[in-house]
């Protein structure tokens, strides 16, 4: 029974859960006994609160038999990137320097997650200070892939990646700067959102580049993103950057149809590079698009590489001010590859990086009439390539390191930058059965479209229901 317990989705797990055909408590502990299996092989954790959990599951349960109205998630474990504050409790950040940190607030997602009856089942490995899209970590230990340990996971949500992949947990928060939750979504083989700025409160956690972080779900089907997104999503008084508009029932809106949807695929940028078998898994995904009635139409977009230089500069500068008492008083706790990140933004001059910030709205502006009067999302491979290994992308490591981080990022930066909403979609597997991915892109605040194109096309295969051998 526990085995089929934790390869249920979140949804299906929450419906049975209400209808009280399985307990919070035998989900939780199902839950618990395999994240205990498989974190040896994937130290996907960084703490795994199993007491407090199973204690939260038993309220939850006799919630229910009090009659209580279940939330959306009630009794659901959910595990998260170890950088979202709960009030006197550790939030390392995947960092050495916040090792014992316990803030004094609690972030808005958390909260909400909470409210709709979540149960947090622990905290999970990352990049240092979300830092690497790789998912190495010098302090706490690299996470690995589930599907081949030998790989990457991506980064810096490693660990929501691979816990959610390992089916350890039914969902998880991550962040995406550049491509911190589409990267390891990617790379473990589930689906992943980047949602458009502002559209999810970022009050409570601790920033990488304030200007173009995300909080976004990393969950293994559409549907679970979309129930997890509208519980998280809204306005925040907290948080000034977050939209003041009403948050769709995206769950509810998945059952629309796409015919005659424009899907645009770029012929510039995208695909450059691109592995045989990532070439394939794209062919492949867009048939089942054109078989459910939406058109494929080639174009040309603004060059990604423009945006993908500009959202460094932005990212570099605002760590910079971020670390840079912590870089001049501990520099010594900082990874060398991470430190080296960090301390590039101090040779950036403030006129570049003012610059690279007024250049964002007329860039859009430029984005949106060359692409989104011509088409209603975009699709591209998440990555060009199958996840690496852990060595090619071990930043000590000799060879081209660097080439390689590069294209891992290449598609998905340039997104931050525009601040534009992505949803990254299982699609196969390579040759030597490590996942591919694909993402669609919309306007802002676009992500009712694209989580019904995706649940759609998860409707007509089924790589999502996939799970590694552990």
């Amino acid at each position: 029974m526990s085995t089929e317990l934790v390869h249920m989705s979140l949804t299906e797990v929450a419906d049975a859960i209400r209808k009280k055909k399985v307990s919070s408590v035998e989900v939780t502990r199902a839950c618990i006994e395999h994240a205990e299996r498989v974190q040896p092989k994937l130290n996907c954790f960084i703490s795994l609160e199993a007491d407090e959990a199973l204690q939260a599951a038993k309220k939850a349960d006799q919630a229910l038999k009090r009659g209580v109205r279940a939330g959306p998630l009630h009794g659901v474990p959910l595990a998260h990137k170890d950088m979202y504050y709960r009030a006197g409790k550790v939030s390392t950040c995947g960092s050495k320097i916040l090792r014992d940190y316990r803030p004094n607030v609690t972030g808005t997602a958390v909260e909400r997650l909470a409210a709709a009856g979540a149960i947090w089942l622990g905290s999970l490995n990352m990049a240092e200070f979300a830092a690497n899209p790789t998912g190495h970590n010098d302090h706490w230990g690299h996470c690995r892939n589930p599907w081949n340990p030998a790989h990457m996971t991506g980064g810096s949500s490693s660990g929501s990646g691979s816990a959610v992949g390992a089916r350890a947990c039914y969902g998880s928060l991550g962040s995406d700067t550049g491509g911190s939750v589409r990267l390891p979504a990617a790379a473990c083989g589930v689906v992943g959102l980047k949602p458009t700025y502002g559209l999810i409160s970022r009050y409570g956690i601790l920033p990488r580049s304030w200007s173009q972080d995300t909080v976004g779900p990393l969950t293994r089907t559409v549907r679970d993103c979309a129930r997890m997104t509208r519980v998280i999503a809204g306005a925040d008084p907290r948080d000034p950057t977050c939209a003041n508009a009403p948050v769709p029932n995206y769950e509810k809106e998945l059952e629309g149809r796409i015919k005659g949807l424009k899907i645009g695929v770029p012929t510039n940028h995208y695909y450059d590079g691109a592995t045989d078998d990532v070439r394939k898994r794209m062919a492949e995904s867009l048939a089942v698009f054109k078989a459910l009635g939406a058109r494929i139409v080639e174009l040309a977009v603004p060059d990604p590489q423009e945006l993908f230089l500009l959202s460094a500069t932005v990212s570099q500068s605002e760590a910079a001010v971020i670390h840079g008492k912590w870089i001049r008083e501990r520099p010594q706790d900082y990874s060398l590859f991470v430190r080296s990140r960090i301390e590039a933004g101090f040779h950036i001059p403030a006129t570049t990086y003012l610059e690279a910030l007024n250049l964002r709205a007329h860039l859009l502006a430029e984005f949106m009439a060359a692409v989104y009067t011509k088409v209603d999302v975009l699709h591209t491979p998440v990555m060009v390539m199958p996840a690496p290994t852990i060595a090619e992308t071990e930043p000590k490591a000799s060879g081209d390191v660097t080439g390689v981080v590069s294209r891992i990022t290449r598609n998905t930066r340039p997104t931050n930058y525009l601040g534009l909403p992505a949803l990254s979609v299982p699609a196969g597997f390579s040759g030597n059965g490590l996942p591919i991915a694909f993402q669609l892109m919309g306007r802002p605040f676009s992500e009712a479209l694209l989580f019904r194109a995706a649940h759609l096309y998860q409707q007509e295969t089924d790589w999502h229901t996939h799970a590694p051998n552990l």
